[in-house]
């Protein structure tokens, strides 16, 4: 029996990982260790047995899910851009091919002129998935009218959101169907020259992407007269700035060419005036995975799933407090509910599931009466909200959400390139009234001065990181206000999160005098004797929570 290993790429479940699929069967294992290797081999491979300890346990019926079509989180989505990813070896153009990549640029280099690519794609209803949710088709046409004889492609995969990892989990796991739809969108907007601009901290992303661009290379898809025809293409590889506004299209191109990572005014569009001040098409990683799948099954396969204002499936990255984290692709139009209950398996150590905040640190927080909203460009932009590359952080009660609104402007902060005024200061000047209402500063006509300087800063940045930054504070503010009125006027954070407005204090009806407690206070805040209530010292106390999370009778409370 020949028995033939693959090291894929991420299967999406992060949770669980590393998870293993055993073919023919379907068998899916999870949480594997080193140790385990014999037993699946000897038992497994060899036998045909199921090592029942390695399934996946579902934990709302204790049972043993022996499958992996069979698993609630995978039966919920609709993976088409990451179906591959278990499917072939990352590093192997072979693999890829067996799988039918490539077969997109066959037909399309045999006999699918460039306005016709186009035309498919504009009718697929295929849309930007970096942040910006433009229609793609557009952008392609617009690049293609553009006159001149030299233009280019770039791949975006500068993909900065904190808790963000779906470009890195295509790119790594299957570069070659990123680099086929990048090859499709040269031949249709006329480029010979394409760049593949990958963010700094990904090494295996850079790594995967130059030995596919090698590969191809080598068997005559990338370079001059591509399987005999008279389409010649070529791509690189550029390593990240390090910046998160590189990730903004001009600056991306600024820091490509060798430049600071600053974005420049955009009344010209970079389809006319963008690398070298010659067209040039920008999409990110997600959006060049779709477009071999686009040409292979047509427009009207993509167009049947979504809504009416956006199509086909997108992938999003689901953490934060719930049961059931990873990379999720889901149709559009999927209500937020379904993805975060259904998919994400709801809240973790029974807390109730309080906002969910998307589109990474320029989208916006979401209450639990929003979440019937659906995954969808234009509605969850009405909301307050975005969809953005596709971040989804999910938060309890436990949550300060005005303590979030300072977390992602302290990152706002960090990474504006400063060029423009109204970003520059602007962020700053929110930065300290939110400060000051988590340190019990704050003033109740803060709440619409920060409403007013959000709305300047929207509308007078210079690019998408000013315009979108205000985006925290401002949905908060419409979804979370008695939050903040509670902070101002109470002093109080209800979360129980902002140190400067809460006290730590000891239950005496629930403290056993385990003394757990004591050996995790660096402060040498806690004292008491063994069987006895013990107390703590605020003069001490640094509110770092470590004796509340050691701490198992659940006594040592905030107020």
């Amino acid at each position: 029996m020949e028995v033939r290993l693959l090291v894929t790429g991420c299967h999406g479940f992060c949770e669980q990982a590393p998870v293993m699929v055993i073919e023919p069967g379907n068998l899916f294992y999870c949480r594997l260790s080193p140790k385990d290797a014999f037993e699946v081999v000897s038992r497994s491979i060899k036998k045909g047995e199921v090592v029942e300890r390695l399934l996946y346990l579902d934990a709302a019926t204790g049972k043993r899910v022996r499958t992996m079509s069979e698993v609630p989180f995978y039966q919920a989505q609709d993976q088409q851009v990451l179906s591959q990813n278990r499917l072939v070896d990352s590093c192997s153009i072979e693999d890829y091919i067996a799988a039918g990549g490539y077969s997109a640029i066959v037909k399309v280099l045999k006999g699918i002129a460039p306005e016709d690519v186009i035309k498919e794609i504009k009718s697929s209803g295929l849309r930007g998935r970096g942040g910006g949710g433009f229609p793609t088709g557009r952008k392609w046409s617009e690049c293609q009218e553009a006159p001149g004889d030299e233009k280019y492609v770039i791949c975006n995969a500068d993909e900065g959101d904190p808790g963000a990892y779906m470009d890195r989990g295509v790119l790594e796991g299957n570069p070659h169907l990123v680099l086929e739809g990048m090859m499709i969108g040269a031949w249709a907007v006329g480029a010979r020259k394409g760049y593949i601009y990958v963010r700094h901290e990904y090494p295996v992303a850079v790594k995967h992407s130059r030995i596919a661009v090698e590969q191809a290379r080598a068997l005559g898809l990338l370079g001059n007269n591509i399987l005999g025809s008279s389409f010649s293409f070529d791509v690189d590889i550029a390593r990240g700035g390090g910046a998160f506004v590189c990730g903004e299209s001009t600056a991306l191109m600024a820091s490509v060419e060798g430049k600071v990572g600053e974005p420049r005014a955009k009344d010209v569009h970079t389809v006319v005036d963008g690398l070298y001040h010659k067209p040039t098409t920008l999409n990110n990683v997600e959006t060049w995975a779709n477009v071999p799948a686009i040409i292979l099954k047509g427009s009207s396969w993509f167009a049947s799933k979504g809504t009416h204002g956006s199509k086909g499936t997108k992938i999003l990255a689901l953490t934060g407090r719930i049961k059931n984290t990873g990379l999720v692709e889901v149709p559009m139009g999927m209500p937020i509910r379904k993805v975060v209950f259904d998919i994400g398996g709801g809240p973790v150590n029974g807390n109730r599931i309080k906002a969910v905040q998307t589109g990474g640190p320029s989208g916006g927080c979401l209450p639990l009466d929003k979440f019937d909203l659906p995954v969808d460009f234009d509605v969850l932009y009405e909301a307050g909200s975005m969809v953005g590359s596709g971040g989804m952080v999910v938060m309890d009660e436990e949550t300060c959400m005005v303590d979030v609104a300072k977390y992602f402007l302290t990152f706002l902060q960090d990474e504006s390139c400063g060029k423009c005024l109204p970003c520059r200061t602007g962020i700053d000047r929110m930065l300290e009234m939110i400060t000051d209402i988590t340190e019990g500063r704050g003033r109740i006509e803060q709440l619409d001065l920060l409403e007013e300087l959000g709305d300047t800063i929207s509308q007078t940045s210079l690019c998408g990181l000013g315009k979108t930054a205000a985006n925290p504070v401002l949905s908060t503010l419409r979804y979370f206000r008695p939050e903040y009125e509670a902070h101002i006027n109470e002093k109080k954070c209800p979360a129980g999160r902002c140190k400067s407005l809460i006290t730590y204090w000891i239950d005496p009806d629930k403290c056993n005098g385990c003394r757990v407690c004591l050996p995790g206070c660096a402060y040498k805040a806690i004292t008491g004797k063994k069987k006895q209530v013990h107390v703590i010292d605020n003069q001490l106390c640094q509110k770092c929570g470590i004796c509340r999370s050691e701490c198992k009778f659940d006594a040592i409370r905030v107020f």
